[in-house]
């Protein structure tokens, strides 16, 4: 199937190029002329209101108001549901084909549209330029390659028998959610809602209450892109309200999650009684990690370096792909810790709507206070290398890079999922240890391997217990079509975005068989599902 057709990913912009730093900058001063809008709920593109409100603010100045948000109720769940319905009679008999040309459009639509959405990340969610535009590419990337999919799919028949004429048909769930993370604002929101829609399916969108900005200009570009109204609705809300009427709605036939594991646990739980007449389907449900990086002995010690520092603090390590366990070979211990903590000191922290600025404020009070309840934990269970504190001469909830050394493979840093700039740093005897490290953990999303030795890279592939697994590389950073993206064990239920088989988890297969011969020109032996 790979050689079907040509694939290739959107390229990043070359930040060192000035031109393309005034691009970004025109954009943040775009963007920023925007705040304060009261934003409506759209069904079928039609705003409705509510009786509470809240406030999606910048992490790194939160006295700035991003704009405001009606909180969906259960009223506004039935209405969306009953339009989504609507649309689905007409959107579910269009062909794989033609529901595809809405990707490859709506691809369009964010590519020009690419830097003011990123500006959009850049301000809501506190995200580097570059993790900001690596967003919307992945988003870019979701639409062509779901949408070269879709056709793929549409031309995959089997075969004939010799007393049968054989259909095989792809039709939709039916209506469903889509439940989003604030971490990758429009890529995860986005990635599920077309794999969703091309599909054939109409979907309630509930983006994350700290990226609703971001979620609506997804939407508005959807829109533009000539997709029916009432096949993707807008729904803001709170996990508690609107986020339970959903899941409690008898008509929605699937959910499509990403976010932590307590949450993920909730929904599979909730969702397990079956409605009336169906069972509630999750086609993916991505949840957190504990993703770890082993250091071999014979690693090389500079690109290994480079790679833990992106993947343990690129985006303040509110990835759930990012490294927050190092795992390191004794011999290289000592050395490899040392240049490490020289590294992380020189890492530039501040507000990230300036380039300079690697690392900025995480997403929220809330989170700031519980990545210092771990820091305060970390110093009983490891040594504390360098970091430790929140910035107090910066507005935002920015807080150090930190590392703890000398952990216990059982520690609490080391088990439990923080979300935020703080790796704890293991000892193993030896390359075996280093396995057993890493598969010491309730999740099993990412890892990374840095070894020069052929028979340790497959020793590793063989025996680590993770959905992505890389070599000499960092463990963020997943590409679509190259590394279809999901985990295992509780990080996971063992479905894949951006893979081959996406697609398939949001449909209901149906085989067809006709008895040759049995009804009018049948001697013709034509297909009549085209």
């Amino acid at each position: 199937m790979r050689g079907y057709y040509k694939f290739k990913n959107e390229p990043l912009p070359d930040f060192t190029n000035k031109n393309e730093r005034k691009k970004m900058k025109k954009a943040i001063e775009k963007v920023r002329k925007e705040f304060g809008t009261l934003y409506s709920i759209v069904i079928g593109g039609i705003p409705f209101e509510s009786d509470k409100t809240f406030y999606s603010i910048n992490p790194n100045k939160p006295s700035e108001i991003i704009g405001e948000f009606f909180v969906a109720n259960k009223d506004h769940i039935d209405t969306a549901v009953d339009v989504a319905k609507d649309a689905l009679k007409k959107w579910r008999n269009k062909s794989l084909e033609e529901r595809a040309e809405h990707l490859f459009r709506l691809a369009k639509v964010l590519k020009k549209k690419k830097y003011e959405i990123s500006a959009l990340m850049v301000l809501e969610v506190g995200k580097n330029w570059l993790e900001a535009v690596a967003d919307i590419n992945e988003l870019i990337d979701f639409c062509n390659f779901y949408g070269k999919e879709a056709v793929r799919l549409s031309k995959t028949k089997p075969r004939d028998m010799e007393t049968e004429e054989i259909d095989f048909r792809y039709e939709p769930i039916g209506v469903g959610a889509i439940i989003a993370p604030w971490n990758f604002p429009s890529a995860i929101l986005g990635g599920m809602t077309t794999a969703a829609i091309v599909m054939g399916n109409a979907v309630l969108m509930k983006p994350a209450s700290d990226a609703p900005a971001t979620a609506y200009a997804f939407f508005k570009a959807l829109n533009e892109a000539g997709i029916p109204l009432g096949v993707v609705n807008y729904i803001t809300g709170s996990g508690g309200i609107t986020g339970n009427a959903i899941l409690e709605h008898d008509e929605i036939k699937f959910i499509a999650f990403t976010g932590s594991r307590d949450v993920g646990k909730k929904i599979y739980e909730k969702i397990a009684k079956p409605g009336k007449r169906h069972f509630k389907v999750v086609p993916l449900l991505e949840m957190g990690g504990k993703d770890g990086i082993i250091v071999a002995e014979d690693a090389d010690l500079n690109l290994a370096l480079e790679e833990v520092i992106k993947s343990a603090f690129g985006y303040q390590g509110q990835k759930c792909s990012a490294c927050s366990r190092l795992i390191v070979e004794k011999s290289v211990y000592d050395k490899f810790l040392e240049m490490l903590v020289d590294a992380t000191k020189k890492i530039k922290v501040g507000p990230v709507e300036f380039y300079e600025n690697y690392m900025g404020a995480v997403i929220n009070k809330k989170a700031e206070e519980k990545i210092l309840r771990y820091i305060e934990i970390g110093k009983k269970e490891g040594k504390l290398l360098t970091g430790g504190k929140k910035v107090k001469d910066l507005e935002g909830y920015v807080i150090e890079p930190t590392i703890f050394a000398d952990v216990d493979p059982d520690a609490r840093i080391a088990q439990e999922e923080i979300f935020g700039p703080v790796l704890a740093v293991i000892k193993a005897e030896n390359f075996e240890d280093a396995i057993r490290i890493m598969n010491n953990t309730e999740y099993g999303l990412t890892a990374s391997v840095f070894t020069t030795d052929k028979k340790k890279i497959e020793k590793a592939a063989n025996e680590i217990d993770v959905g992505n697994l890389y070599f000499n590389r960092k463990c963020t950073g997943a590409l679509v079509y190259y590394h279809p993206f999901g985990g295992r064990n509780m990080s996971g239920i063992y479905k894949k975005a951006g893979g081959f088989d996406t697609l398939v988890n949001f449909s209901a297969p149906k085989s067809i068989g006709i008895r040759k011969g049995t009804y009018k020109n049948s001697e013709k032996q034509r297909n009549i599902y085209k």
